[in-house]
């Protein structure tokens, strides 16, 4: 053990230590929180510049309609659009022609607008906002009904459906689906991104030590199978840690910006956040308000949450990392692994897809086998626990899942001790059975 210890030790300063490492560790929260903070700061930016419309209508019917604000000058002239665009061919103030040639309510292609400049899609939104809201009120007018605007607006009815979730002992909780699918694809994403990301680096350091002929010191002193653990566990390691340093400094981060920001950011502004960054269009429905929200963060049992992700990913990752590492000692160089890696790359890949659709049917038949089935368990199991999950399913994954570590740890100790010092010779797959039975 204490020669394990030795190899764990030195996989984990060595690479904690490389620039590359400090680099992705600080520059990835800093990534992370700008995805929330650059859009809101946006949100708070205004456009001041005034828009200056000229309107050529032939219809003469959207004086009305077309109303100036502070942003948006509408001038109505008579005259044609060849000559409008002579007189103002070097006025930089006007931004746009609006060219109103028919009833648009029976042609609504009639409308046209003519610019120097590419017109933004505000501009012509706001525009086309204006027109529409004209002819529906122009559409309600022609039915001859008394208030029908009004008795169209009362009978809209807006219906926010609370969902309250009870544990063993009766108590209840209000929850969230929306929030269960973000915690949920966030954790499988980050367990996929982790187990391809840390299971690549235990091939490429056995493939590297291999081609430098560093491992045949290192095994006249040490077992290969102590050899291959360390290193597992060693960059097992480095990953939690980085992991661990990234949360902690997109919080810090975060809670920064919540500072500068606090006065200048409303609800309103929150909820436009989320179209833009397409989230679900009912998460700041069900949450109401900020009160709320909080209320429904803090239903969820995070420490839970937390304590199953440490678990799936270690074991997903032993899991796969062990494989690697027998992967990288069976070839001489990264170009060779291609034959042996991408099948040990489909069933995670695989398991995300299944995951993207358990978030919407986590008690699907589907996302029920493969929250079982070890090579698709980590990802897909993070996905349904936060909507609840029965313990008796959750220990028979984690035993199937801990089994497997155990039995695939052996399979690849019997590989990478024969393939570690066999140099010159591409291995096929018969020749690794071969290496199994030694």
């Amino acid at each position: 053990m204490s020669k394990i210890h030795l190899i764990i030790q030195r996989e984990y300063t060595t690479r904690v230590m490389k620039r590359s490492f400090l680099l992705l560790t600080f520059l990835t929260p800093l990534f992370f929180a700008a995805m929330i903070i650059v859009p809101i700061w946006m949100s708070t930016l205004k456009d001041e510049k005034e828009k200056h419309i000229l309107v050529i209508d032939q219809t003469h019917r959207y004086s009305n309609a077309l109303k100036s604000n502070n942003t948006y000058i509408f001038d109505f002239i008579d005259q044609p659009l060849d000559e409008v665009r002579e007189t103002h061919k070097k006025d930089k103030k006007i931004t746009a022609i609006l060219v109103i040639a028919d009833d648009l309510l029976k042609n609504p292609a009639a409308a046209t607008l003519y610019s120097e400049e590419q017109v933004n899609l505000e501009t012509k939104s706001y525009i086309e906002g204006l027109l529409n809201e004209f002819l529906r009120e122009q559409k309600l007018a022609s039915y001859n009904i008394p208030d029908l605007d009004k008795i169209i607006q009362e009978s809209n009815s807006k219906i926010n459906i609370s969902t309250i979730r009870w544990d063993e002992q009766g108590k209840e909780k209000q929850s969230s689906a929306e929030l269960a699918l973000i915690i949920g694809m966030i954790s499988a994403f980050i367990i996929y991104m982790f187990i391809l990301t840390y299971g690549s680096q235990v091939m490429s350091g056995v493939i590297q030590e291999k081609t430098n002929r560093v491992v045949e010191i290192i095994v006249s002193s040490v077992k290969p199978f102590e050899l291959m653990l360390g290193k597992i566990i060693g960059i097992a390691l480095v990953g939690l840690t980085q992991f661990f340093l990234w949360i902690i400094l997109t919080f810090v981060l975060l809670f920064v910006a919540q500072f500068f920001f606090s006065n200048q950011i409303d609800m309103s502004m929150l909820q436009q956040t989320n179209q833009m960054a397409a989230m679900p269009a009912a998460s700041m429905e069900n949450v109401g308000n900020a009160n709320n929200m909080l209320t429904v963060i803090q239903s969820f049992d995070f420490v839970q949450i937390g304590i199953y992700f440490l678990i799936y990913f270690l074991g997903g990752y032993l899991l796969y990392a062990s494989l690697f590492a027998a992967v990288g000692s069976a070839v001489d160089n990264e170009t060779d692994t291609q034959q042996f890696s991408f099948p040990l790359t489909l069933p995670i890949i695989f398991a995300l897809f299944v995951a993207i659709y358990g978030a919407q049917n986590p008690d699907s038949s589907l996302a029920f086998w493969c929250s079982l089935i070890p090579f698709t368990s980590p990802v897909v199991m993070m996905v349904r626990l936060p909507y609840g999950v029965a313990a008796w399913e959750i220990v028979l994954s984690l035993f199937i899942l801990i089994l497997s570590f155990i039995a695939t740890t052996w399979v690849a100790g019997k590989i990478y001790r024969t393939g570690i010092l066999m140099y010159g010779k591409k291995p096929s797959w018969k020749e690794l059975w071969k290496w199994l039975k030694y």
